[in-house]
Protein backbone atom coordinates (compact mmCIF):
# COMPACT_ATOMS: atom_id res chain seq x y z
CA UNK A 1 0.00 0.00 0.00
CA UNK A 2 3.06 2.29 0.72
CA UNK A 3 4.42 2.18 -3.05
CA UNK A 4 0.86 2.56 -4.19
CA UNK A 5 0.75 5.39 -2.81
CA UNK A 6 4.09 6.81 -3.36
CA UNK A 7 2.84 5.68 -7.13
CA UNK A 8 -0.33 7.90 -7.02
CA UNK A 9 1.47 11.07 -5.27
CA UNK A 10 4.35 10.98 -8.05
CA UNK A 11 1.33 10.75 -10.52
CA UNK A 12 -0.49 13.64 -8.95
CA UNK A 13 2.86 15.88 -8.63
CA UNK A 14 3.35 15.51 -12.62
CA UNK A 15 -0.34 15.58 -13.76
CA UNK A 16 -0.51 19.27 -11.56
CA UNK A 17 3.36 20.83 -12.31
CA UNK A 18 3.87 19.69 -15.61
CA UNK A 19 0.70 21.20 -17.38
CA UNK A 20 1.52 24.69 -15.21
CA UNK A 21 4.60 24.78 -16.28
CA UNK A 22 3.72 24.12 -20.19
CA UNK A 23 0.45 26.95 -19.55
CA UNK A 24 3.50 29.54 -18.94
CA UNK A 25 6.15 28.30 -21.57
CA UNK A 26 8.80 26.95 -19.16
CA UNK A 27 8.49 23.05 -20.98
CA UNK A 28 7.49 19.76 -19.43
CA UNK A 29 11.18 19.05 -18.33
CA UNK A 30 11.24 21.88 -15.79
CA UNK A 31 7.56 21.08 -14.66
CA UNK A 32 8.52 17.12 -13.27
CA UNK A 33 11.76 18.79 -11.33
CA UNK A 34 9.51 21.40 -10.04
CA UNK A 35 7.45 18.15 -8.86
CA UNK A 36 9.95 16.13 -7.44
CA UNK A 37 11.10 19.56 -5.25
CA UNK A 38 7.63 19.50 -4.54
CA UNK A 39 7.10 15.90 -3.11
CA UNK A 40 10.58 15.08 -2.19
CA UNK A 41 12.23 15.08 1.40
CA UNK A 42 13.03 18.94 1.20
CA UNK A 43 9.47 19.93 0.66
CA UNK A 44 6.38 17.84 1.65
CA UNK A 45 8.24 14.65 2.11
CA UNK A 46 6.29 12.52 0.50
CA UNK A 47 8.23 9.83 -1.05
CA UNK A 48 11.46 9.61 0.35
CA UNK A 49 13.42 6.43 -1.64
CA UNK A 50 14.79 8.60 -4.13
CA UNK A 51 18.05 6.94 -5.12
CA UNK A 52 15.65 3.67 -6.06
CA UNK A 53 13.15 5.47 -7.81
CA UNK A 54 16.26 7.51 -9.88
CA UNK A 55 17.93 3.92 -10.92
CA UNK A 56 14.38 2.31 -12.01
CA UNK A 57 14.03 5.20 -14.16
CA UNK A 58 17.15 5.45 -15.88
CA UNK A 59 15.32 3.29 -18.18
CA UNK A 60 13.71 6.09 -19.27
CA UNK A 61 17.12 7.07 -21.08
CA UNK A 62 17.48 3.54 -22.34
CA UNK A 63 14.34 3.83 -24.40
CA UNK A 64 15.04 7.24 -25.07
CA UNK A 65 18.50 6.46 -26.90
CA UNK A 66 16.15 3.15 -28.34
CA UNK A 67 14.09 5.72 -29.83
CA UNK A 68 16.38 7.80 -31.37
CA UNK A 69 18.63 4.70 -32.48
CA UNK A 70 15.44 3.91 -34.53
CA UNK A 71 15.15 7.80 -36.44
CA UNK A 72 18.66 7.13 -37.09
CA UNK A 73 19.80 4.82 -39.98
CA UNK A 74 23.27 3.70 -40.43
CA UNK A 75 23.87 6.19 -43.81
CA UNK A 76 22.79 9.01 -41.80
CA UNK A 77 24.86 8.14 -38.76
CA UNK A 78 27.55 8.15 -40.79
CA UNK A 79 27.11 11.86 -42.03
CA UNK A 80 26.93 12.74 -38.41
CA UNK A 81 30.46 11.21 -38.02
CA UNK A 82 32.30 15.01 -37.63
CA UNK A 83 29.21 15.89 -35.28
CA UNK A 84 30.34 12.95 -32.97
CA UNK A 85 33.55 12.63 -32.97
CA UNK A 86 35.01 15.95 -34.25
CA UNK A 87 32.59 18.33 -32.33
CA UNK A 88 31.91 15.67 -29.57
CA UNK A 89 35.76 15.21 -29.06
CA UNK A 90 36.24 18.60 -28.53
CA UNK A 91 34.12 19.54 -26.24
CA UNK A 92 34.82 17.35 -23.93
CA UNK A 93 38.89 17.40 -24.03
CA UNK A 94 38.60 21.29 -23.90
CA UNK A 95 35.84 21.31 -21.61
CA UNK A 96 37.93 19.02 -19.17
CA UNK A 97 41.28 20.98 -19.60
CA UNK A 98 39.74 24.55 -18.55
CA UNK A 99 38.06 22.71 -15.47
CA UNK A 100 40.92 20.63 -14.50
CA UNK A 101 43.04 23.38 -12.91
CA UNK A 102 40.15 24.58 -11.09
CA UNK A 103 38.96 21.15 -9.96
CA UNK A 104 42.99 20.31 -9.01
CA UNK A 105 43.06 23.72 -6.48
CA UNK A 106 40.00 22.72 -4.68
CA UNK A 107 40.95 18.99 -4.24
CA UNK A 108 44.49 19.65 -4.08
CA UNK A 109 45.03 16.97 -5.91
CA UNK A 110 45.92 17.16 -9.93
CA UNK A 111 45.00 13.27 -10.39
CA UNK A 112 41.21 13.62 -8.94
CA UNK A 113 41.37 17.28 -10.07
CA UNK A 114 41.26 15.37 -13.26
CA UNK A 115 38.77 12.70 -12.48
CA UNK A 116 35.75 15.65 -11.38
CA UNK A 117 36.85 17.75 -14.44
CA UNK A 118 36.23 14.89 -17.23
CA UNK A 119 32.63 13.80 -15.18
CA UNK A 120 31.70 17.27 -15.29
CA UNK A 121 32.40 18.20 -18.77
CA UNK A 122 29.99 15.40 -19.77
CA UNK A 123 26.46 16.46 -20.21
CA UNK A 124 22.59 15.70 -19.84
CA UNK A 125 21.39 13.11 -22.62
CA UNK A 126 17.67 13.04 -20.89
CA UNK A 127 17.27 17.06 -20.42
CA UNK A 128 19.19 17.90 -23.25
CA UNK A 129 17.68 15.45 -25.88
CA UNK A 130 14.42 15.69 -24.23
CA UNK A 131 14.03 19.80 -24.43
CA UNK A 132 15.37 19.65 -27.76
CA UNK A 133 12.39 17.15 -29.06
CA UNK A 134 10.09 18.56 -26.96
CA UNK A 135 10.46 22.03 -28.88
CA UNK A 136 10.63 19.79 -32.26
CA UNK A 137 14.44 21.06 -32.47
CA UNK A 138 16.05 17.73 -32.38
CA UNK A 139 16.28 18.29 -36.86
CA UNK A 140 17.72 22.09 -36.67
CA UNK A 141 21.76 22.69 -36.83
CA UNK A 142 22.23 22.31 -33.43
CA UNK A 143 20.24 19.83 -32.77
CA UNK A 144 22.46 17.59 -34.95
CA UNK A 145 25.10 18.68 -32.95
CA UNK A 146 23.58 18.42 -29.53
CA UNK A 147 23.08 14.85 -30.45
CA UNK A 148 26.81 14.63 -31.94
CA UNK A 149 28.20 15.77 -28.34
CA UNK A 150 25.75 14.08 -26.31
CA UNK A 151 26.25 10.64 -28.32
CA UNK A 152 30.53 10.55 -27.73
CA UNK A 153 29.89 11.04 -24.00
CA UNK A 154 28.19 8.40 -23.88
CA UNK A 155 30.75 6.39 -25.33
CA UNK A 156 33.12 8.07 -23.70
CA UNK A 157 31.27 6.64 -19.67
CA UNK A 158 32.65 2.94 -21.32
CA UNK A 159 36.53 4.15 -20.77
CA UNK A 160 35.52 6.10 -18.01
CA UNK A 161 33.99 3.81 -15.75
CA UNK A 162 37.03 1.10 -16.14
CA UNK A 163 39.59 3.72 -15.49
CA UNK A 164 37.74 5.39 -12.04
CA UNK A 165 39.73 2.63 -10.15
CA UNK A 166 43.19 4.02 -11.43
CA UNK A 167 42.54 7.44 -9.55
CA UNK A 168 43.03 6.05 -6.36
CA UNK A 169 45.78 6.61 -4.58
CA UNK A 170 49.21 5.16 -5.97
CA UNK A 171 49.79 1.71 -4.73
CA UNK A 172 46.43 0.91 -4.14
CA UNK A 173 45.11 0.17 -7.75
CA UNK A 174 42.49 -2.17 -7.70
CA UNK A 175 42.18 -3.74 -11.25
CA UNK A 176 46.04 -4.78 -12.91
CA UNK A 177 46.11 -3.96 -16.46
CA UNK A 178 45.57 -7.27 -17.77
CA UNK A 179 41.93 -7.03 -15.93
CA UNK A 180 40.95 -3.70 -17.69
CA UNK A 181 42.39 -5.17 -21.04
CA UNK A 182 40.16 -8.03 -20.22
CA UNK A 183 37.36 -5.75 -20.02
CA UNK A 184 37.78 -4.16 -23.39
CA UNK A 185 37.89 -7.03 -25.14
CA UNK A 186 34.49 -8.03 -23.01
CA UNK A 187 33.04 -4.92 -24.05
CA UNK A 188 34.04 -5.28 -27.88
CA UNK A 189 32.69 -8.58 -28.21
CA UNK A 190 29.30 -7.99 -26.51
CA UNK A 191 29.03 -4.31 -29.40
CA UNK A 192 30.08 -7.42 -32.52
CA UNK A 193 27.27 -9.60 -30.81
CA UNK A 194 24.52 -6.73 -30.26
CA UNK A 195 25.25 -5.72 -34.22
CA UNK A 196 25.26 -9.27 -35.26
CA UNK A 197 22.22 -10.44 -33.39
CA UNK A 198 20.66 -7.16 -34.46
CA UNK A 199 21.61 -7.66 -38.32
CA UNK A 200 20.59 -11.12 -38.58
CA UNK A 201 18.07 -12.56 -36.20
CA UNK A 202 15.78 -9.72 -35.17
CA UNK A 203 13.91 -9.21 -38.17
CA UNK A 204 13.04 -12.70 -38.84
CA UNK A 205 12.23 -12.71 -35.03
CA UNK A 206 9.78 -9.70 -35.47
CA UNK A 207 8.15 -11.21 -38.53
CA UNK A 208 7.03 -14.35 -36.72
CA UNK A 209 5.33 -12.34 -33.78
CA UNK A 210 3.56 -9.71 -36.40
CA UNK A 211 2.14 -13.37 -37.88
CA UNK A 212 1.08 -14.31 -34.69
CA UNK A 213 -0.84 -10.79 -34.73
CA UNK A 214 -0.55 -10.08 -31.00
CA UNK A 215 -0.32 -6.54 -30.04
CA UNK A 216 0.73 -7.13 -26.41
CA UNK A 217 3.70 -9.76 -27.53
CA UNK A 218 4.72 -7.29 -29.54
CA UNK A 219 4.95 -4.83 -27.48
CA UNK A 220 6.78 -7.09 -24.72
CA UNK A 221 9.15 -8.29 -28.05
CA UNK A 222 10.11 -4.60 -28.16
CA UNK A 223 10.66 -4.15 -24.23
CA UNK A 224 12.76 -6.82 -24.50
CA UNK A 225 15.56 -6.24 -27.08
CA UNK A 226 15.28 -2.62 -26.31
CA UNK A 227 15.93 -3.62 -22.61
CA UNK A 228 17.73 -6.65 -22.65
CA UNK A 229 20.98 -5.53 -25.17
CA UNK A 230 20.67 -2.14 -22.31
CA UNK A 231 21.34 -5.22 -19.80
CA UNK A 232 23.97 -6.98 -22.04
CA UNK A 233 25.76 -3.13 -22.30
CA UNK A 234 25.73 -3.23 -18.70
CA UNK A 235 27.10 -6.41 -17.78
CA UNK A 236 30.18 -5.62 -20.69
CA UNK A 237 31.15 -2.04 -18.23
CA UNK A 238 29.23 -0.27 -21.86
CA UNK A 239 26.46 2.40 -20.96
CA UNK A 240 23.02 0.95 -21.14
CA UNK A 241 22.28 3.93 -23.06
CA UNK A 242 24.48 3.29 -25.95
CA UNK A 243 23.68 -0.98 -26.22
CA UNK A 244 20.04 0.32 -26.29
CA UNK A 245 21.11 2.97 -29.12
CA UNK A 246 23.39 0.43 -30.88
CA UNK A 247 19.53 -1.61 -30.76
CA UNK A 248 17.57 0.94 -32.35
CA UNK A 249 20.37 1.69 -35.12
CA UNK A 250 20.42 -1.39 -36.16
CA UNK A 251 16.23 -1.91 -36.41
CA UNK A 252 16.02 1.69 -38.12
CA UNK A 253 15.99 0.03 -41.43
CA UNK A 254 13.53 -2.28 -40.91
CA UNK A 255 9.92 -2.44 -42.01
CA UNK A 256 9.06 -2.09 -38.22
CA UNK A 257 10.66 1.04 -37.42
CA UNK A 258 7.32 2.99 -36.95
CA UNK A 259 5.23 0.47 -34.93
CA UNK A 260 8.47 -0.15 -32.61
CA UNK A 261 8.66 3.55 -31.99
CA UNK A 262 4.81 3.92 -31.32
CA UNK A 263 5.11 0.85 -29.28
CA UNK A 264 8.01 2.22 -26.98
CA UNK A 265 7.18 5.74 -26.71
CA UNK A 266 4.75 5.74 -23.98
CA UNK A 267 6.95 3.97 -21.52
CA UNK A 268 9.92 5.87 -22.80
CA UNK A 269 7.56 9.03 -21.40
CA UNK A 270 6.59 7.86 -18.45
CA UNK A 271 9.79 7.13 -17.21
CA UNK A 272 11.39 10.07 -18.62
CA UNK A 273 8.98 12.11 -16.74
CA UNK A 274 9.69 9.92 -13.48
CA UNK A 275 13.51 10.41 -13.83
CA UNK A 276 13.29 14.04 -14.21
CA UNK A 277 10.69 14.23 -11.24
CA UNK A 278 13.61 12.12 -9.73
CA UNK A 279 16.32 14.35 -10.12
CA UNK A 280 14.20 17.21 -8.22
CA UNK A 281 13.93 15.54 -5.49
CA UNK A 282 17.51 14.41 -5.51
CA UNK A 283 18.19 18.25 -4.64
CA UNK A 284 20.21 18.08 -1.11
CA UNK A 285 19.08 21.82 -0.02
CA UNK A 286 20.23 20.50 3.35
CA UNK A 287 23.79 20.33 1.58
CA UNK A 288 22.97 23.63 0.17
CA UNK A 289 21.92 25.18 3.36
CA UNK A 290 25.31 24.29 4.97
CA UNK A 291 27.56 25.02 1.64
CA UNK A 292 25.67 27.34 -0.34
CA UNK A 293 28.88 29.24 -1.53
CA UNK A 294 30.58 26.04 -2.51
CA UNK A 295 28.03 24.19 -4.58
CA UNK A 296 26.67 27.51 -6.70
CA UNK A 297 30.58 28.41 -7.15
CA UNK A 298 30.66 24.63 -8.33
CA UNK A 299 27.42 25.26 -11.01
CA UNK A 300 28.76 28.46 -12.29
CA UNK A 301 32.24 28.03 -13.16
CA UNK A 302 31.26 24.94 -14.41
CA UNK A 303 28.07 25.84 -16.48
CA UNK A 304 30.28 29.41 -17.76
CA UNK A 305 32.78 27.46 -19.21
CA UNK A 306 31.03 24.88 -20.82
CA UNK A 307 28.60 27.34 -22.19
CA UNK A 308 31.83 29.36 -24.05
CA UNK A 309 33.47 25.91 -25.10
CA UNK A 310 30.18 24.77 -26.79
CA UNK A 311 29.58 28.34 -28.13
CA UNK A 312 33.02 27.94 -29.54
CA UNK A 313 32.09 24.37 -30.82
CA UNK A 314 29.28 25.76 -32.54
CA UNK A 315 30.98 28.63 -34.13
CA UNK A 316 34.06 26.09 -35.11
CA UNK A 317 31.47 23.99 -36.73
CA UNK A 318 29.62 26.14 -38.97
CA UNK A 319 27.06 27.24 -37.31
CA UNK A 320 25.53 30.13 -36.93
CA UNK A 321 25.48 33.15 -33.60
CA UNK A 322 21.90 31.95 -33.36
CA UNK A 323 22.46 28.19 -33.71
CA UNK A 324 25.48 28.35 -31.58
CA UNK A 325 24.02 30.21 -28.68
CA UNK A 326 21.45 27.53 -28.63
CA UNK A 327 23.47 25.18 -28.62
CA UNK A 328 25.28 26.46 -25.99
CA UNK A 329 22.20 27.02 -23.66
CA UNK A 330 21.14 23.40 -24.11
CA UNK A 331 23.93 21.62 -22.72
CA UNK A 332 25.71 23.70 -20.33
CA UNK A 333 24.43 21.17 -17.39
CA UNK A 334 26.20 18.07 -15.87
CA UNK A 335 24.70 15.07 -16.98
CA UNK A 336 23.18 11.74 -15.32
CA UNK A 337 26.00 9.87 -15.52
CA UNK A 338 27.68 12.02 -13.15
CA UNK A 339 25.39 10.32 -10.45
CA UNK A 340 26.52 7.02 -11.60
CA UNK A 341 30.42 7.99 -11.94
CA UNK A 342 30.69 10.15 -8.53
CA UNK A 343 29.11 7.15 -6.69
CA UNK A 344 31.25 4.52 -8.27
CA UNK A 345 34.33 6.47 -7.25
CA UNK A 346 32.62 6.96 -3.49
CA UNK A 347 32.33 3.30 -3.69
CA UNK A 348 35.86 2.16 -4.55
CA UNK A 349 37.53 4.90 -2.22
CA UNK A 350 38.64 7.34 -4.70
CA UNK A 351 36.34 10.32 -3.95
CA UNK A 352 35.18 10.39 -0.24
CA UNK A 353 31.62 11.49 0.69
CA UNK A 354 32.52 15.00 1.35
CA UNK A 355 33.91 15.69 -1.77
CA UNK A 356 31.08 13.88 -3.85
CA UNK A 357 27.84 14.88 -1.81
CA UNK A 358 28.21 19.12 -2.68
CA UNK A 359 29.19 17.36 -6.47
CA UNK A 360 25.97 15.53 -6.66
CA UNK A 361 23.96 18.50 -5.55
CA UNK A 362 25.43 20.77 -8.34
CA UNK A 363 24.76 18.41 -10.70
CA UNK A 364 21.08 18.02 -9.38
CA UNK A 365 20.97 22.19 -9.67
CA UNK A 366 22.70 22.51 -12.92
CA UNK A 367 20.03 19.80 -14.90
CA UNK A 368 17.21 21.74 -12.81
CA UNK A 369 18.64 25.64 -14.02
CA UNK A 370 19.07 24.29 -17.48
CA UNK A 371 15.13 24.31 -19.02
CA UNK A 372 15.05 27.77 -17.50
CA UNK A 373 17.85 29.25 -19.18
CA UNK A 374 16.67 27.45 -22.50
CA UNK A 375 13.42 29.32 -21.94
CA UNK A 376 15.14 32.64 -21.36
CA UNK A 377 17.19 32.01 -24.40
CA UNK A 378 14.25 31.68 -26.65
CA UNK A 379 12.28 34.22 -25.48
CA UNK A 380 14.43 36.94 -24.79
CA UNK A 381 17.82 35.99 -26.53
CA UNK A 382 17.10 34.69 -29.71
CA UNK A 383 15.09 37.54 -31.24
CA UNK A 384 17.59 39.92 -30.45
CA UNK A 385 20.85 37.83 -31.48
CA UNK A 386 21.02 38.58 -34.65
CA UNK A 387 21.72 42.24 -34.48
CA UNK A 388 23.85 41.97 -31.49
CA UNK A 389 25.90 38.71 -32.75
CA UNK A 390 29.47 39.07 -34.43
CA UNK A 391 28.77 37.29 -37.93
CA UNK A 392 30.71 38.55 -40.59
CA UNK A 393 28.00 38.88 -42.48
CA UNK A 394 24.44 39.41 -40.88
CA UNK A 395 23.19 39.44 -44.65
CA UNK A 396 24.63 38.60 -47.70
CA UNK A 397 24.70 41.71 -50.35
CA UNK A 398 21.51 41.75 -52.36
CA UNK A 399 21.76 43.50 -55.84
CA UNK A 400 19.44 46.66 -56.33
CA UNK A 401 18.06 44.95 -59.54
CA UNK A 402 14.68 46.28 -58.72
CA UNK A 403 11.64 44.91 -61.31
CA UNK A 404 8.23 45.26 -61.33
CA UNK A 405 6.29 43.75 -59.31
CA UNK A 406 8.86 43.72 -56.34
CA UNK A 407 8.08 40.23 -54.27
CA UNK A 408 10.27 39.42 -51.76
CA UNK A 409 9.71 35.87 -50.50
CA UNK A 410 10.62 34.91 -47.06
CA UNK A 411 11.42 31.17 -46.17
CA UNK A 412 12.25 28.73 -49.32
CA UNK A 413 11.46 25.75 -47.85
CA UNK A 414 8.56 23.33 -49.41
CA UNK A 415 5.69 26.39 -49.54
CA UNK A 416 8.28 28.99 -50.85
CA UNK A 417 9.86 26.89 -53.36
CA UNK A 418 6.61 26.31 -55.16
CA UNK A 419 5.69 29.98 -54.75
CA UNK A 420 8.85 30.70 -56.03
CA UNK A 421 8.54 28.53 -59.27
CA UNK A 422 5.66 29.80 -60.33
CA UNK A 423 6.99 33.38 -60.20
CA UNK A 424 10.45 32.41 -62.02
CA UNK A 425 7.71 30.95 -65.38
CA UNK A 426 6.36 34.01 -65.43
CA UNK A 427 9.32 35.74 -65.40
CA UNK A 428 8.04 37.53 -62.01
CA UNK A 429 11.24 39.34 -60.38
CA UNK A 430 11.67 38.33 -56.47
CA UNK A 431 13.90 38.22 -53.71
CA UNK A 432 14.49 35.01 -51.44
CA UNK A 433 15.32 35.38 -47.99
CA UNK A 434 16.60 32.35 -46.25
CA UNK A 435 18.79 31.91 -42.97
CA UNK A 436 19.82 28.28 -43.20
CA UNK A 437 23.19 28.28 -45.41
CA UNK A 438 22.70 24.39 -46.27
CA UNK A 439 19.36 25.15 -47.69
CA UNK A 440 20.68 27.92 -49.48
CA UNK A 441 23.29 26.12 -51.18
CA UNK A 442 20.75 23.17 -52.18
CA UNK A 443 17.86 25.78 -53.79
CA UNK A 444 20.53 27.74 -55.64
CA UNK A 445 21.61 24.12 -57.84
CA UNK A 446 17.94 25.01 -59.29
CA UNK A 447 18.99 28.05 -60.65
CA UNK A 448 16.53 30.29 -58.01
CA UNK A 449 17.93 33.46 -56.78
CA UNK A 450 18.00 33.31 -52.74
CA UNK A 451 20.08 35.81 -50.16
CA UNK A 452 21.11 35.00 -46.44
CA UNK A 453 19.49 37.02 -44.10
CA UNK A 454 17.00 36.98 -41.28
CA UNK A 455 13.39 38.37 -42.14
CA UNK A 456 13.09 39.12 -38.48
CA UNK A 457 16.29 42.05 -38.49
CA UNK A 458 14.78 45.14 -40.18
CA UNK A 459 18.16 46.26 -42.27
CA UNK A 460 17.91 42.81 -44.05
CA UNK A 461 14.39 43.71 -44.91
CA UNK A 462 15.20 47.06 -46.13
CA UNK A 463 18.24 45.92 -48.08
CA UNK A 464 15.59 43.08 -49.71
CA UNK A 465 13.84 46.38 -51.14
CA UNK A 466 10.77 46.17 -48.71
CA UNK A 467 10.18 50.12 -49.15
CA UNK A 468 9.25 49.47 -52.49
CA UNK A 469 8.17 46.14 -52.76
CA UNK A 470 4.60 45.22 -54.11
CA UNK A 471 4.41 41.98 -52.00
CA UNK A 472 5.69 40.18 -49.05
CA UNK A 473 4.97 36.17 -48.76
CA UNK A 474 5.65 34.55 -45.97
CA UNK A 475 6.45 31.31 -45.51
CA UNK A 476 8.56 30.36 -42.52
CA UNK A 477 8.00 27.01 -41.22
CA UNK A 478 8.45 28.52 -37.74
CA UNK A 479 5.68 30.09 -35.88
CA UNK A 480 7.59 31.96 -33.19
CA UNK A 481 9.84 33.66 -36.21
CA UNK A 482 6.86 33.57 -38.51
CA UNK A 483 5.08 35.96 -36.23
CA UNK A 484 8.18 38.09 -35.25
CA UNK A 485 8.59 38.29 -39.40
CA UNK A 486 5.21 39.50 -40.06
CA UNK A 487 5.27 42.29 -36.74
CA UNK A 488 8.54 43.18 -38.20
CA UNK A 489 7.04 44.19 -41.57
CA UNK A 490 3.77 45.03 -40.73
CA UNK A 491 4.94 47.98 -38.41
CA UNK A 492 7.73 49.12 -40.01
CA UNK A 493 6.47 49.15 -43.62
CA UNK A 494 2.41 49.29 -43.09
CA UNK A 495 1.42 49.71 -46.93
CA UNK A 496 3.17 46.45 -47.70
CA UNK A 497 0.70 43.54 -48.98
CA UNK A 498 1.50 40.32 -46.95
CA UNK A 499 0.87 36.61 -48.21
CA UNK A 500 1.22 34.25 -45.29
CA UNK A 501 1.75 30.58 -44.64
CA UNK A 502 -0.05 29.41 -41.48
CA UNK A 503 0.67 25.97 -39.73
CA UNK A 504 -2.31 25.49 -38.10
CA UNK A 505 -5.86 27.95 -37.00
CA UNK A 506 -4.22 29.37 -34.09
CA UNK A 507 -1.17 30.39 -36.27
CA UNK A 508 -3.55 31.78 -38.75
CA UNK A 509 -5.64 33.71 -35.99
CA UNK A 510 -2.16 35.79 -34.90
CA UNK A 511 -1.41 36.28 -38.54
CA UNK A 512 -5.21 37.48 -39.47
CA UNK A 513 -4.77 39.75 -36.35
CA UNK A 514 -1.51 41.65 -37.02
CA UNK A 515 -3.45 42.72 -40.38
CA UNK A 516 -1.61 40.11 -42.36
CA UNK A 517 -3.80 40.56 -46.04
CA UNK A 518 -3.99 36.49 -47.07
CA UNK A 519 -3.47 33.87 -44.63
CA UNK A 520 -3.63 29.99 -45.94
CA UNK A 521 -3.75 26.97 -43.37
CA UNK A 522 -0.75 24.47 -45.06
CA UNK A 523 -3.20 21.60 -45.13
CA UNK A 524 -6.44 23.34 -45.64
CA UNK A 525 -6.63 22.79 -49.48
CA UNK A 526 -5.96 19.37 -48.90
CA UNK A 527 -7.82 18.78 -46.53
CA UNK A 528 -10.74 20.32 -48.40
CA UNK A 529 -10.12 17.91 -51.59
CA UNK A 530 -9.61 15.03 -49.51
CA UNK A 531 -13.14 15.97 -48.07
CA UNK A 532 -15.13 16.00 -51.39
CA UNK A 533 -13.19 13.10 -53.06
CA UNK A 534 -14.24 10.68 -50.16
CA UNK A 535 -17.86 12.75 -50.01
CA UNK A 536 -18.31 11.30 -53.25
CA UNK A 537 -16.46 7.88 -53.11
CA UNK A 538 -19.15 7.03 -50.19
CA UNK A 539 -22.12 8.35 -52.73
CA UNK A 540 -22.95 11.58 -51.90
CA UNK A 541 -24.51 14.00 -54.59
CA UNK A 542 -22.73 17.35 -55.39
CA UNK A 543 -20.04 16.61 -52.81
CA UNK A 544 -18.08 19.70 -53.92
CA UNK A 545 -20.84 21.29 -53.04
CA UNK A 546 -20.89 20.37 -49.60
CA UNK A 547 -17.45 21.20 -49.28
CA UNK A 548 -17.88 25.03 -50.57
CA UNK A 549 -20.07 25.60 -48.21
CA UNK A 550 -17.68 24.39 -45.56
CA UNK A 551 -15.14 26.02 -46.78
CA UNK A 552 -17.04 29.38 -46.80
CA UNK A 553 -18.65 29.05 -43.20
CA UNK A 554 -15.30 28.02 -42.03
CA UNK A 555 -13.24 30.97 -43.06
CA UNK A 556 -16.32 33.33 -42.16
CA UNK A 557 -15.76 31.51 -38.41
CA UNK A 558 -12.28 32.15 -38.70
CA UNK A 559 -12.82 35.96 -39.48
CA UNK A 560 -15.23 36.09 -36.43
CA UNK A 561 -12.81 34.72 -34.17
CA UNK A 562 -9.97 37.21 -34.97
CA UNK A 563 -11.76 39.79 -32.85
CA UNK A 564 -11.89 37.05 -29.61
CA UNK A 565 -8.66 35.27 -30.57
CA UNK A 566 -7.59 35.76 -26.67
CA UNK A 567 -10.81 34.73 -25.28
CA UNK A 568 -11.08 31.26 -24.99
CA UNK A 569 -14.58 30.87 -23.74
CA UNK A 570 -15.95 33.19 -26.63
CA UNK A 571 -13.61 31.10 -29.65
CA UNK A 572 -15.67 27.85 -28.50
CA UNK A 573 -18.76 29.44 -28.61
CA UNK A 574 -17.99 30.88 -31.84
CA UNK A 575 -16.98 27.27 -32.89
CA UNK A 576 -20.02 25.67 -31.29
CA UNK A 577 -22.32 28.31 -33.06
CA UNK A 578 -20.85 27.46 -36.55
CA UNK A 579 -21.25 24.17 -36.48
CA UNK A 580 -24.47 24.13 -35.33
CA UNK A 581 -25.19 26.96 -38.10
CA UNK A 582 -23.67 24.45 -40.73
CA UNK A 583 -25.72 21.50 -39.77
CA UNK A 584 -28.69 23.89 -40.00
CA UNK A 585 -27.17 24.80 -43.65
CA UNK A 586 -26.81 21.36 -44.58
CA UNK A 587 -29.95 20.28 -43.41
CA UNK A 588 -31.47 22.90 -45.87
CA UNK A 589 -29.55 21.89 -48.86
CA UNK A 590 -30.76 18.52 -48.63
CA UNK A 591 -33.95 19.22 -48.34
CA UNK A 592 -34.03 21.20 -51.10
CA UNK A 593 -32.05 18.88 -53.03
CA UNK A 594 -35.09 16.26 -52.32
CA UNK A 595 -37.70 18.55 -53.27
CA UNK A 596 -36.16 19.08 -56.55
CA UNK A 597 -35.79 15.18 -56.97
CA UNK A 598 -39.57 14.78 -56.42
CA UNK A 599 -40.65 17.08 -58.66
CA UNK A 600 -38.96 15.82 -61.54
Amino acid sequence: MEFLGEVLVLLASAVIMVPLARRFGLGAVLGYLAAGVLVGPWALGLVEDVETILHFSELGIVLLLFVIGLELRPSRLRVLRRLIFVNGTMQLLVSTLLLWPLAAWWLESVRLGLLVSVVLSLSSTAIGLQMLAEKKQLTAPYGRAAFGILLLQDIAVIPLLALIPLFAASGDIPQAPGEIALQVLRSALIIAAIIFGGRYFLRPVFRMIVLANVREVFLAAVLLVALGTALLAEWAGLSMALGAFLAGVLLSDSEFRHELEAGVDPFKGLLLGLFFIAVGMSIDFGRLVTEPGLIFAIVAVMMTLKFLVLLAVGRYSGLDSRSSVSLAFALPQAGEFGFVLFTVALNQGVLDPGVVDPLIAAISISMALTPLMYFINERWIQPRIVVASGDGKEFEGIPDDHGEPRVIIAGLGRVGQIVARNMSMLDIHFTALDYDQKQIDFVRKFGHRVFYGNATNLEVLRAAGAEDATLFVLTISDIDVSLQTAQMVRRHFPNLRIHARARNRTHALELKAMGVDFVIREAWLSSLELARASLAAVGVRKAARYVDMFREHDERALEEQVAHKDDEQELVEIDRRSREQLVELFEEDRRIMHTEDDEK
